[in-house]
């Protein structure tokens, strides 16, 4: 744009707001120009990381926990422009799941740094500090859950049969497949990593599946117009998303888990003393946020042949 141009779209822009342009011209004059620090908060960030031990590989698990918080609120951001875009159009679907996907894919990835980054006796040692937390408490990552699929695909298998559209809320969230995680297997009472949780996250989270129910990305996709939901490319972003997530990601976590827990073959609960290598593998809950979209034959052997990969749509 030509100076003159440039000057006449700040007119407009300020005087269809009902504000005068040359106020805000000659707020330019005073103010400081933009620095990198003060754009992306960097003191703020880095003044974020409290050690509640002195072993020195305490910080890199908090740091690491923290940059996944913060993919966390970046796929959020990506499912939101796809949830609440009216009459979306496939190429603008599949551009923000595959920024989605990339995001996971980097969290996937990154379990290298905690599987080889950590001292396993300087880990054992600090995680008891930890309890009863638990990464199993990240509300962001039960939003991107809701936000994904209907909630009758992120129910425990063994409850779905009593849950239909009709269903409250608040029984759908009491019956996600989370909860097994979350309940002291000798007593069958709530342990005080889910007590800690609900306290903290259901009312949020009720009220987040109440504004996902119908546009979730599985509901959008099969309210898209019928020859959208034959797009190849559109197909195939949906199942490489589930995948990555439901099993790539899963299984980076779980070995990077077992790794610690498992070291020496001796067999350590979780921090929020869960069964964790059956609340984690993919095989055994079988979270699938998109299931019309994959064979009867992939279904029956999630998390078992697929491990690896999956198969492209022609």
């Amino acid at each position: 744009m030509t100076r003159k141009e440039l000057l006449e779209a700040i007119d407009k822009k300020y005087n269809a707001m009902g504000q005068d342009p040359d106020v805000h011209l000659s707020g330019l004059l005073h103010a400081e120009p933009m620095k990198y620090w003060d754009f992306i908060q960097v003191d703020a960030l880095l003044g974020l990381q409290t050690q509640r031990t002195q072993l020195p590989d305490e910080m890199v698990f908090i740091m690491y926990h923290q940059i996944n918080e913060l993919l966390f609120k970046m796929i959020l951001w990506e499912m939101s422009q796809i949830s609440h875009t009216e009459n979306i159009e496939p190429k603008k679907f599949e551009m923000h799941l595959m920024r989605v996907s990339r995001y996971f894919d980097m969290l996937s990835n990154s379990f290298d740094i905690m599987g080889e980054g950590m001292e396993i006796d300087q880990y054992m040692k600090f995680r008891d500090t930890l309890t009863p937390a638990s990464g199993f408490q990240s509300g962001q990552y039960r939003k991107i859950e809701i936000a994904s699929t209907e909630l009758i695909n992120l129910i425990d298998f063994r409850y779905r049969k009593t849950i239909d559209r009709n269903t409250p809320y608040e029984y759908a969230f009491d019956n996600m497949y989370w909860q097994a995680a979350g309940t002291d297997h000798k007593t069958g009472k709530k342990s005080k990593l889910m007590i800690n949780f609900e306290t903290k996250y259901k009312k949020e989270l009720i009220e987040w599946m109440k504004e996902y129910n119908t546009v979730n990305l599985w509901t959008k996709f099969k309210e898209l117009p019928e020859e959208y939901q034959k797009n190849t490319e559109l197909i195939n972003a949906m199942r490489h998303y589930d995948h990555t997530v439901n099993i790539n990601w899963v299984m980076h976590h779980y070995d990077a888990a077992a790794k610690y827990l498992d070291h020496g073959k001796v067999n350590v609960e979780a921090t929020g003393g869960s069964d964790w290598h059956k609340y984690m593998h993919p095989k055994y809950q079988k979270r699938i946020f998109f299931p019309e979209l994959w064979n009867k034959e992939e279904l029956e052997n999630w998390g078992i042949t697929n491990l690896e990969g999956y198969e492209k749509i022609s």
